[in-house]
């Protein structure tokens, strides 16, 4: 074998040299890249390490806006508590001092101002039901009426109980605003003088469920019916055991489930594998599994992974996470104009077939950055679904009716971090439904819950008929 010659040689040696700087370059934009990695790794650790520390957005801003109202246009609409509209249950006389409290002189009254205070009752009301007994002569059954105040006819040892306003309130309390039983038992003793225990509040919350529980599969049959639901999943534990909570938002009613699968087997059982509505939803797999549902990506989930991509890349790489940014935007923008009708049905045809344009375009981009090509991808597997929005009138861009919807129970799991069994897991699905489909319709969830605890099952369901019609068909 000939010996290489000595331009051959330098040759080599050039390209050897040229190598190395480009691999020198490389190992310090990846020294770089580890040593920020490092850096946020160690801050996400010491978060979990300080659990009630209050949540932080970040070191404060140098010219932080002023808090408070805006002078001028900006300040918004002036409001005050409006006056009770009920006749007022005391009244307190507030005479003048028949002299002046600072020279002594004569006063003279000149009118009189009222004002009105609403305050809590302090002292509870107790409730004592005279229950006539009685016996048919005729047929020999035992007559026990009951009163509509009552919540059941139990006696004897059982005869001490707690009204349905309490009740209610006791549920509320627990699963819609997230207290511990041991803040529920100290608010109610400090504030009203009402003892009760935890595990008596924690039978109150039972209770309350399983009265609630034919609104529970009235609400679960609406939002199956319904033409667009809003899906979202997150972390809960049973007995300490990882778990899922899902919730489906749709038009008029909000329905949560716990179950120990974050798959595709959740979706058939709440909506059947045969839904052939709406969903906006975020890039998890098993929504995929509905192929006769009309799906849309959320493009806030997109417009967060593109910024992320931009945050973490450099040089050539920010290209195509900017790229789609600025296409999110413009069909965002393109769905503002549309709403206001400031764009024609022929521009906004011409708009859309643009933008159809870009997607396409975006999509056949050759890209040496790995989160980038699964960026793409992605796009590319759901190219039918990122601007479904621009075609269906009143679809949502993103999915932020469900991420709404499951905040309050996020709220309720930093406090006490899921359920201890499945019986309080399902009280959780039933009135988390209850108390969500109440807001949704801005109606009164105690009042509705009240009226559920003290009905018997007969009046319970023509009650339910009326509060939630069914579904069409």
């Amino acid at each position: 074998m000939a010996r290489p010659s000595y331009k051959e040689l330098l040759a080599e040696n050039q390209q050897l040299r040229q190598r190395v700087t480009e691999l020198e370059g490389q190992v310090r934009q990846l020294t770089a890249q580890v040593r920020e990695l490092t850096t946020q790794l160690q801050e996400a650790l010491r978060a979990t390490k300080r659990q009630a520390a209050p949540f932080s957005k970040g070191p404060p801003k140098d010219k932080p806006n002023k808090p408070g109202r805006k002078a001028g246009d900006d300040y918004g609409p002036k409001a005050h508590r409006p006056l009770p509209e009920p006749t007022p249950d005391e009244i307190h006389d507030v005479p003048l001092p028949p002299r002046c409290p600072d020279c002594g002189g004569p006063v003279r009254e000149d009118r009189i101002d009222p004002q009105f205070q609403v305050e809590i009752p302090r002292k509870p009301l107790v409730r004592q039901f005279d229950v006539h007994v009685g016996q048919c002569t005729a047929c020999g059954r035992s007559i026990r009426p009951r009163h509509p105040l009552q919540t059941s006819q139990a006696t004897g040892a059982a005869a001490s109980q707690l009204g349905p306003d309490l009740q209610a309130l006791i549920a509320i309390m627990k699963d819609k605003y997230g207290l511990s039983y041991g803040d529920i038992q100290g608010l109610l003793d400090d504030g009203f003088g009402i003892s009760i225990s935890r595990g008596g509040a924690a039978q109150v919350v039972q209770r309350a469920a399983q009265r609630s529980e034919p609104l529970y599969d009235r609400i679960g049959q609406i939002v199956r019916a319904g033409d667009t639901v809003y899906p979202d999943e997150t972390g809960w534990k049973v007995g300490g055991w990882l778990q899922w909570l899902w919730v489906f938002v749709g038009e008029k009613a909000a329905y949560y489930v716990i179950r120990p699968s974050r798959g595709g087997d959740v979706l058939e059982e709440v909506l059947g594998r045969d839904y052939s509505g709406r969903m906006t939803h975020d890039g998890w797999a098993p929504y995929d599994g509905l192929e006769q549902a009309e799906h849309q990506q959320c493009v806030t989930h997109l417009l967060r992974r593109a910024k992320g991509l931009l945050e973490r890349a450099s040089r050539g790489a920010v290209r195509f996470p900017r790229a789609v940014q600025a296409f999110l935007l413009d069909a965002l923008d393109l769905r503002d104009r549309r709403d206001v009708f400031s764009i024609s049905p022929h521009g906004l045809a011409v708009a859309q077939g643009r933008l159809e344009s870009r997607l396409k375009g975006l999509l056949g981009w050759r890209l040496s950055h790995e989160g980038n090509r699964k960026f793409r991808d992605h796009l590319a597997r759901h190219a039918d679904q990122i601007l479904t929005f621009l075609y269906v009138w009143g679809l949502e861009a993103s999915n932020w009716p469900a991420e709404q919807g499951i905040r309050p129970m996020v709220a309720n799991r930093k406090v006490f971090g899921g359920n201890r069994t499945w019986a309080g897991a399902h009280a959780q699905e039933v009135l988390g439904s209850l108390f969500a489909t109440c807001t949704q319709q801005a109606r009164d969830s105690l009042k509705l819950l009240s009226n559920l605890i003290r009905a018997t099952p007969r009046q319970r369901s023509a009650y339910l008929g009326h509060f939630l019609p069914g579904p069409a068909g």
